[in-house]
């Protein structure tokens, strides 16, 4: 693995069904800061790839959603962990360009930012659109059982998406990918 790729609502932190619209309102997932700090001390480039179609929507402006995220950082850092590069799309689903997960362009932009071949990397999330946008730009597949992906899992993975490992959450996600299973 060169390259690690993270969905972000339900992976590093709890998905919520009204979204995460304020600073306040995002809570980290157990255990994922401290994986993120794990990939960053075997020196693997982390990447948030991210669907935001709250700000393209309305809900939220582009300010209150970098606050957000200044948050995400303030709670990563708290365990020395870091994101390497941010790859956000804020495409509302009915003006879905190709950056929108499922499709593959900001997991591209991602392996072109860092020079990884799509083999090398590695797309973490916990929906189907996840899995989708990592099978279409070549990347490995992993999905955690946080956020949607035990739903995603009881309804079964699509056959196309396979091979798919499956975890508990990041932190078992990443015992894994550095143990090379």
């Amino acid at each position: 693995m060169r390259l690690l790729m993270l969905d972000r609502d339900g992976v590093l932190n709890v998905d919520r069904a009204e979204s995460v619209r304020t600073p306040d309102a995002l809570e980290m997932i157990p255990g994922a800061a401290a994986a993120v700090a794990r990939v960053n001390a075997a020196r693997i480039p982390v990447a948030i790839v991210s669907n935001q179609s709250v700000v393209g929507r309305g809900i939220v402006d582009a300010a209150m959603l970098e606050r957000i995220h200044d948050r995400l950082r303030d709670a990563l850092a708290c365990e020395g962990a870091g994101i390497d590069a941010w790859f956000v799309c804020t495409d509302p689903p009915d003006r879905a360009t190709e950056r929108r997960k499922p499709r593959p362009g900001m997991l591209r932009e991602a392996l072109a930012r860092f020079r990884v071949a799509p083999g090398d990397a590695v797309m973490v999330g916990d929906a189907p659109g996840d899995l989708e946008a990592a099978r279409a730009a070549g990347c490995r597949r992993v999905l955690v059982r946080t956020g949607k992906g035990a739903a995603t899992q009881a309804q079964g993975i699509a056959p196309h998406l396979l091979p798919v490992a499956v975890h508990a959450d990041l932190a078992a996600a990443v015992e894994a990918l550095l143990a090379g299973r």
